[in-house]
């Protein structure tokens, strides 16, 4: 099957470089829907969904390829090829932060750039190097345990958590319908996948430039971990926004928006 309709790829825009939006964890590409249309007039916007995700082909979810996230970084390789597409700048909210990184160690020359929303290189505490992810081991076996018993459940408690922003609880809303859309069996497989990977060894080998966008207050990503990420890349830029939790491409989208722009349009 052709990778432009395994991962429902959608493209528009009127300029000559290319724009890739990949989303989080539960998530589908309309999540880019308030963001990636202030770019078509400057780019080619590439969107996308994860195999598992959103209105992919989930026959084609192998348990062993998504068993880590490098499976998923391979797809974004393909689809780039497919559309005969390079110096195309990454745009990786949460989880696909990380899956960028690996596609732009895989091949380099494909990409121009790199912009990670809320990354995370590893999410677990480590306490033989004193690297602190934001969770504690136990904390993770409880979520990752409490999403296995009750899928539903789970997605009611720990998406408006994810969001932030309290005071707008149709954001968190739309997390919930997001996160429940998701087939239970991947979304567990994936959560595992996601939630005890560890792509520190990978931060050092990116050689192209980076933007890392970090929200405040997010428990996801916290602000250390971001800036852990930055000083992991060498001469990646840091950006700390006014946007608070972990969606800011939907409780923020014009504050995401002119941070993209500010970091890709002046070469344009």
């Amino acid at each position: 099957m052709s990778s432009l309709l395994r991962n429902h790829v959608r493209t528009y825009g009127r300029g000559s470089r290319a724009l890739m939006f990949a989303h989080g964890f539960g998530c589908d590409q309309t999540m880019w829907r308030h963001v990636a249309p202030s770019f078509e007039d400057d780019f080619q916007i590439v969107l996308f969904d994860l195999v598992g995700s959103g209105r992919s082909d989930l026959v084609a979810y192998d348990f062993r390829k998504y068993g880590s996230l490098e499976g998923y970084a391979r797809d974004v390789l393909e689809i780039l090829s497919d559309l005969e597409l390079s110096h195309v700048t990454f745009v990786g909210h949460s989880v696909s932060s990380m899956i960028g990184v690996l596609a732009a160690n895989l091949q380099p020359s494909r990409f121009d750039r790199l912009v990670l929303v809320g990354p995370s290189p590893r999410y677990l505490d480590d306490e033989k190097d004193g690297y602190r992810g934001g969770f504690q081991p136990e904390a993770i076996e409880q979520l990752v345990s409490s999403l296995d018993s009750n899928y539903l459940g789970w997605s009611q408690s720990i998406a408006p958590a994810i969001m932030g922003n309290a005071d707008r609880p149709e954001l968190g809303q739309e997390l919930v319908n997001s996160f429940c859309r998701t087939d239970p069996e991947i979304a567990k497989h994936f959560a595992r996948v996601t939630f005890f990977s560890d792509n520190r060894p990978d931060l050092p080998k990116v050689v192209t430039p980076t933007l890392i966008l970090q929200c405040a207050d997010d428990i996801i990503a916290p602000e250390h971990v971001g800036r852990y990420v930055h000083q992991a890349i060498a001469g990646s830029t840091f950006v700390l926004m006014r946007a608070t939790g972990h969606c800011p491409n939907l409780s923020a989208p014009d504050e995401t928006t002119a941070a993209i722009s500010a970091y890709v349009m002046h070469e344009c």
